[in-house]
């Protein structure tokens, strides 16, 4: 950044880089460069990544169709999805595609779930996927993937189940998965309803365990809030057996509709065989739990131990990776732990006092997705979390990730460059410090300085303190030094 004078305009940029993709970016390189890693060999037999793309966009060919009609007609009041207006959509996406307003419905799930389409309000536009599909393999398997970990949303449970049940199965479920893939074959239905029976059980009897002095409920905390997280993951607090009343007798259904949503997805396919029902991970779905199980081997044998490691301490670890590794140990990790108590330590180590680790919980929160959602709307009333939690409903609800800033107000915007400013004085380098100035929505230094002072972040005095001692042009540093001297004094 070259010098200027204090009333010399900021290069403008109208639109904050504070969470995501850049800021982070930036606050990453503070703390250290990345390892590098080999990439990992799939199993003999795997097709290749082309054959894989093919099968995928086979699986997703109306969900594109309806997508790219979609985005011819984002004009419209309405998307073929759900909500005010969605029936006649259907109806006219029907008649235009030659499809069943059932089957339109069901394609446009996939559609918005594998992010081929963005929703804005009741306007659809293409994602970025969908501009990338016919060309990019890399981004078609990553939108079968993020279908594949959603099948439970797209294939409805059976009706008059307790969620509890349901929740028991899709926890269980990576473990029949995995069976599959070691199986390389068909495995019969019993053998899997045993394998799905045995881990539920084992999942009760973990929950059902004591919970030690540091997993205690904080003081204050209401004892429903403490038990927040076992009812969100199935349980009721009770010791398990009653369960076998309410969940056991209905697994072999459970596990039926589960096998059946995979299928539905081209995960596996179920056939009667001479010796009864079985099922057999497609090339996509052996590829795809092969790619988990990689993700979690990895994360266990890195140096930090990242599977084994608190949201603190791996959150830590990862800040030295780039992007597309750090959401690879931030699966892999989540896939070690139920998933509302990951949510829950995260949003703990947000509340902390290191913003470098509240922007990377909420980059780990955008990794789980739907399951946090309710969690994540509820902190938007925390001054400190509501931008980041702002931005991630936002992208959460389709918008992209440069036009997301706009959710945010003037005063949320100055709030977040401060926070932002903040993990790269405590991790980064001053040049990087200097460089975060430009990012500011503001025109002019003075009219960053006035809104800095007034959003009150706790952080204010320090930031401006680092940016002066940093900031190579002496006018600028004064101005920025006499502001600190004023917040700190409380003066004007």
């Amino acid at each position: 950044m070259t010098s200027r004078k204090p009333d010399e305009p900021l290069a403008r940029n109208s639109r904050l880089r504070l969470v995501r993709p850049r800021a982070l970016a930036t606050a990453r390189r503070a703390v250290t460069t990345r390892r590098t890693r080999p990439a990992p060999r799939p199993p003999e037999g795997t097709p290749p990544r082309a054959e894989l793309a093919r099968q995928a966009r086979h699986v997703l060919a109306d969900a594109v169709r309806i997508a790219r009609w979609a985005a011819v007609e984002r004009g419209a009041t309405a998307t073929p999805g759900s909500g005010p207006g969605a029936v006649p959509a259907q109806e006219r996406a029907a008649a235009a595609l030659d499809l069943t307003p059932g089957q339109i419905r069901a394609g446009w799930d996939r559609a918005r779930l594998a992010g081929l389409v963005e929703l804005h309000g009741d306007t659809a536009r293409p994602g970025w996927r969908l501009h990338a599909w016919d060309r990019d393999d890399s981004a078609v398997l990553r939108g079968w993937v993020a279908l594949f970990d959603a099948w439970s949303l797209v294939h409805p449970a059976p009706e008059g189940v307790e969620p509890s049940a349901v929740a028991e199965v899709v926890e269980a479920l990576p473990q029949v998965l995995s069976l599959l893939q070691l199986s390389q074959g068909p495995v019969l239905v019993p053998a899997l309803l045993d394998l799905l029976g045995q881990r539920v059980e084992e999942l009760r009897e973990e929950r059902c365990e004591v919970p030690g002095a540091e997993q205690a409920p904080a003081a204050g905390q209401a004892p429903e809030a403490a038990d927040a997280p076992a009812a969100a993951n199935g349980t009721d607090g009770t010791d398990g057996t009653d369960g076998d009343a309410d969940g056991t007798d209905g697994l072999p259904a459970l596990l039926d509709w589960a096998l059946e949503g995979l299928a539905a997805v081209g995960a596996l396919t179920l056939d009667p065989g001479a010796e009864g029902r079985h099922a057999t991970l497609t090339p996509l779905g052996n590829w795809a739990v092969w790619v988990k199980l990689e993700q979690i081997c990895v994360a266990a044998q890195s140096p930090a131990g990242n599977i084994e490691q608190s949201a603190e301490d791996m959150l830590r670890g990862c800040a030295r990776l780039t992007p597309g590794p750090a959401r690879a140990e931030y699966r892999a990790w989540l896939a070690a732990r139920t998933l509302s108590s990951a949510v829950t330590e995260l949003l703990t180590v947000a509340r902390g006092e290191d913003a470098l680790l509240r922007g990377l919980a909420f980059e780990a929160l955008r990794v789980v997705g739907a399951p946090a959602e309710a969690e994540v709307r509820a902190t938007v009333a925390e001054p400190s979390l509501r931008p980041y939690a702002l931005l991630w409903l936002a992208e959460y609800e389709g918008a992209d990730p440069d036009d997301a800033q706009e959710v945010l107000t003037r005063e949320e915007s100055t709030w977040l460059w401060v926070d932002t400013a903040a993990a790269v004085a405590d991790h980064g380098e001053s040049e990087l410090l200097v460089r975060h100035l430009d990012s500011a929505v503001q025109g002019t230094v003075p009219a960053l300085l006035d809104e800095i002072r007034a959003v009150g972040h706790p952080r204010t005095v320090q930031v401006l303190v680092a940016l002066a001692a940093a900031h190579p042009d002496p006018a600028l540093a004064k101005a920025v030094r006499r502001a600190a001297f004023q917040v700190h004094t409380g003066g004007a």
